[in-house]
Order: structure tokens, then C-alpha cells, then sequence
């Protein structure tokens, strides 16, 4: 086996970059901020996806897909939602290339389009423009739609899967004839990212509001669930949004309603991305490798045979099959690496730093005593149980598993969330090495958060819907406050 990957306490960023690297999940591609999500790491993806799809479809939606390229006039129908976009937009301004005279390629001039257009950074203006098409009264409503697409956002610092230039996401994009009903939206999906989050991820998450300043770009609402990795900083795990009318009266989309008027149409958009895969590394990974939840885990258990010659290995091989059929019936991904281009030791390792939630290891001896090694991955115990009754033994420890990953994030957190009443016990906890949430009373200005911001560095990740009112004061103005909020540094 190759050198170990770097300690997390060495140095955590790099840890990070070389656990996505060596585990095989992505790695940097030719272009510029782009990455390539190999087959191991796409796996786990889909796993996030078909899952999420579930969910959404149990919900009433249904999946459509809009065009990549946005005219640019689009954009500026809604001023603050370019504002928002308008220094990560990548912009399309021909459409052919030609030789030159010294065989060159090179952009053709007479190929300018007539009107630029925007590689979709996200989608808002190009489906209500579409929906304006589709929405003339209140029988056409409501429409929930999701779609699964890439976006381009020119990001100039880049890391894979948390920040690049391009990644993969779901964007729901919904339309209402009330406010509240869109409200109700913005909410059920902020709830249903957070299931997904706790119940799939093992990721506990603090559900709240956005800031002001921190919302998204034309939204008059913002919800997200906001997740702690184990450097104490945050990351922001799903973003619901509540638009009000604003890009209904952008692009003029009414509907009438059954008194018979004409009423703008309320919207909600929500989304979640490849992101979580960085979610899912920096949560629960080790310095030996990924610590993958079983629910997500594209191989739940690994067999490994140990022998010394072809007549051990099939005495061994008849054995596992049967608790490959066994382990199969129910619903349990098993692989049997009986590759002898490594040995065990080498596999182990492999296996490890892979995550796959459950190793079992068998030789001779195993075989004849009617017993297999078994390793669970999230604790590293070994232990030594019977091969008959193996499949129900393990599907309830893969459910343990799952419970225990969830568990130590939750005291984690608990452990590294602190309550402060003075800027200096602040900033003490936010300049820590181990950093973590803070729960502080703010004035509730953008002018003071802005301070602190400049400052610690750290942001209001949100206000929680759980912190109850209580009187006090500002920590950094010493003005009133009703209410604690969430401050952390992030990614």
C-alpha cells in the first residue's frame, strides 16, 4: 500500500483533497475549475439522487429539463437576481470557429450572435419565462416542477465538489396562486432536505432562516440547513427559497383567479448539489479513509479470501457464494475480491479507505470452524461470528451503523456549539482551532453583521427556527436582540 493520506489535525484542507483523490470519488480535469466525478464517487451521487427524486415525486412533483443557454436580456428582467449572478456568469458570444491563415483556430467574427447568452447559472428566468406560456388561470396551478441539470458558476477558487466551475444539482422551480401555498412549499422542501440529510447523509443539520444579506439573489426568503464538519466549520447543505412575485411581475406571469381577476403568480425555487458529497467526506471520514452511511455506500459488505493455493480458493469461493445469496436477497450490495494481483493486507487497506461499511475476511481455518472476520468500518472492531444467519446479522448491523455515524456528528456538534453574550467570548471561539457554531444575539442590521464579518470572517449561517425569543442584547453593538442566531466560519 502506498503512503497514508495526510492526518486531518496535520493539515485538514489537504486530508480533504487527497482523501477525494486516493478514494477514488473525482479529481481535477483539463479544464479550468472543472472536475471529473469518477465512477466510485458518481455512484455514491446517484445513490443521493434517485433517493431525493423519491422523495420529491412522493411530494407531487415531476422532473422536466430547460435549456442550458439563457438569453442575456433574461437576466436583466429581474435586477437583483443578476446582480446576485453577474460577476460567476460564463457568457456564449459566437457560435463557430474557423482556421486562420496560419492554421490556427480561431473565433469567426461574422458568426457574433445577435444576443449573448448566459450559461445557466441557475434557472429562474429561462423556466418563468416557459411558464408564462403554460399558467393562464388558477386550474393551471399549482405546477411543481424539479429539474436535474449541471450549472456553471465561474468560480475563481476552486475545490472538488465543494466549490467548482461546474457541478451537478436539482433545481425545483414551483408555482402558486397564494402566498401562503408557496410559503408551505419553501418549507416542505427545506424539511424534506433535511430528512434526507439526518436519515441518508447521517448528517445532523440546524434548520433556519437566512439574513437579509445572506439570502438568495431575488428571493424575499431564504431557508437552509446548515451542517457542522469536524474543523468545526459550516456548510451550508440545502437552500430553499420563497420569490414572492418577483419573477412572475418580471416576466409578466398572471393567472386568473376564480373571483376573475388577474393576480401574479407566487414562486418558490429549492436546491441541493454535489456539495453534499463534500458534506458526506468532511463529516464522517477518518485518517484512514471515507466513513460512508450505509444508505449511501455502493458496496455495503466486501469478502476477502485468504488462501494459499487454487484449491483454498474454491473450498472458499463455494462458501461465500452462498452468503452472496443470502446477503443479496436482502437488498445488500456485496462484492467478492478474489483478484490475486494483491494481497489481503493490500485490500484492507483498499477497502478502508474506500469506506465500505462491512469487510469479512474467511481462510481455512474460518471455513472449517463455520466462522468469518468481520470489520465494521465506522469503529474499526473486529469480531468473529458464524456464517450461518450472516445476512441477518449484518443487515441489522448496517442499520447500527448508519445510527452510529449520525450519533457521533450529533455530539460532535452538541460538543462544539457554544452560547456567548460578549464579543470577546466570541471571537475566542470562532479564532479557535476547533472553531465551531456560536449562538449570539445580533441587532439584527446588516451593518453590524457586515462588521463582524469583516472581522472573524464568520457569517450568520442562519436564524433557527427552534431558537426561542429571549431578550438581550447585541454582542457586537449592544443594542436590543429577541432572538440568538447561528454564527460559524464556512465553506
Amino acid at each position: 500500500m502506498s503512503k497514508g493520506i495526510t492526518s486531518r489535525v496535520e493539515n485538514y484542507s489537504q486530508w480533504y483533497n487527497e482523501l477525494v483523490v486516493r478514494a477514488g470519488l473525482a479529481e481535477n480535469s483539463g479544464v479550468r475549475g472543472s472536475m471529473v466525478i469518477k465512477p466510485y464517487g458518481y455512484a455514491i451521487w446517484e445513490k443521493m439522487r434517485d433517493q431525493l427524486d423519491k422523495m420529491f415525486k412522493e411530494t407531487g412533483h415531476e422532473n422536466a429539463y430547460f435549456p442550458l443557454f439563457i438569453p442575456k436580456s433574461y437576466f436583466s428582467k429581474e435586477a437583483s437576481h443578476v446582480d446576485g449572478f453577474a460577476k460567476e456568469c460564463a457568457v456564449v458570444t459566437h457560435y463557430r470557429l474557423k482556421t486562420d491563415a496560419n492554421n490556427q483556430i480561431v473565433v469567426d467574427e461574422d458568426a457574433k450572435l445577435e444576443e449573448e447568452l448566459i450559461v445557466r447559472p441557475t434557472s429562474e428566468t429561462i423556466i418563468w419565462s416557459t411558464y408564462k406560456n403554460w399558467i393562464q388561470s388558477y386550474r393551471d396551478l399549482p405546477i411543481l416542477i424539479n429539474q436535474w441539470a449541471n450549472v456553471v458558476r465561474w468560480e475563481m477558487r476552486t475545490r472538488l465538489f465543494l466549490r467548482t466551475s461546474e457541478f451537478l444539482w436539482q433545481e425545483g422551480h414551483t408555482a402558486h396562486s397564494t402566498a401562503q401555498e408557496a410559503m408551505a412549499e419553501t418549507r416542505q422542501m427545506l424539511d424534506i432536505y433535511a430528512e434526507f440529510a439526518e436519515n441518508w447523509l447521517a448528517l445532523p443539520v440546524i434548520k433556519g432562516a437566512k439574513s437579509a444579506s445572506e439570502r438568495f439573489a431575488g428571493a424575499l426568503e431564504t431557508l437552509s440547513i446548515e451542517a457542522m464538519m469536524q474543523d468545526g466549520k459550516a456548510l451550508q447543505s440545502g437552500t430553499s427559497h420563497f420569490l414572492g412575485q418577483n419573477f412572475a411581475k418580471a416576466f409578466d406571469v398572471k393567472f386568473l383567479t376564480k373571483e376573475g381577476k388577474q393576480e401574479y403568480v407566487w414562486a418558490s425555487s429549492w436546491g441541493v448539489s454535489t456539495r453534499l458529497m463534500g458534506a458526506l467526506i468532511m463529516a464522517h471520514s477518518d485518517d484512514k479513509g471515507l466513513v460512508l452511511p450505509p444508505k449511501l455506500a455502493p458496496i455495503h459488505v466486501v469478502i476477502v479470501p485468504i488462501y494459499k493455493n487454487t484449491g483454498e480458493l474454491e473450498k472458499i469461493s463455494a462458501a461465500v457464494k452462498i452468503m452472496m445469496t443470502e446477503l443479496k436477497a436482502k437488498g445488500i450490495t456485496v462484492k467478492f475480491d478474489d483478484n490475486d494481483n494483491n494481497r489481503p493486507g493490500f485490500k484492507f487497506a483498499e477497502y478502508e479507505l474506500k469506506g465500505v461499511p462491512v469487510r469479512l475476511a474467511m481462510g481455512m481455518r474460518d471455513l472449517e470452524a463455520g466462522n468469518v472476520e468481520l470489520v465494521r468500518r465506522d469503529t474499526l472492531e473486529k469480531q468473529v461470528v458464524k456464517q450461518v444467519g450472516i445476512a441477518e446479522y449484518i443487515e441489522k448491523l448496517l442499520i447500527e451503523i448508519q445510527q452510529n455515524i449520525y450519533s457521533k456528528a450529533h455530539k460532535h456538534r452538541e460538543a462544539n456549539t457554544h452560547k456567548v453574550d460578549t464579543y470577546a467570548e466570541f471571537k475566542q471561539i470562532i479564532e479557535s482551532e476547533n472553531g465551531g457554531f456560536v449562538l449570539a444575539h445580533w441587532d439584527g442590521t446588516p451593518e453590524t453583521e457586515e462588521k463582524i464579518k469583516e472581522e472573524t470572517k464568520a457569517t450568520i449561517r442562519c436564524i433557527p427556527f427552534d431558537s426561542p425569543e429571549e431578550d438581550g442584547v447585541c454582542m457586537y453593538s449592544g443594542k436590543p436582540s429577541k432572538q440568538r442566531v447561528l454564527f460559524a466560519k464556512a465553506y
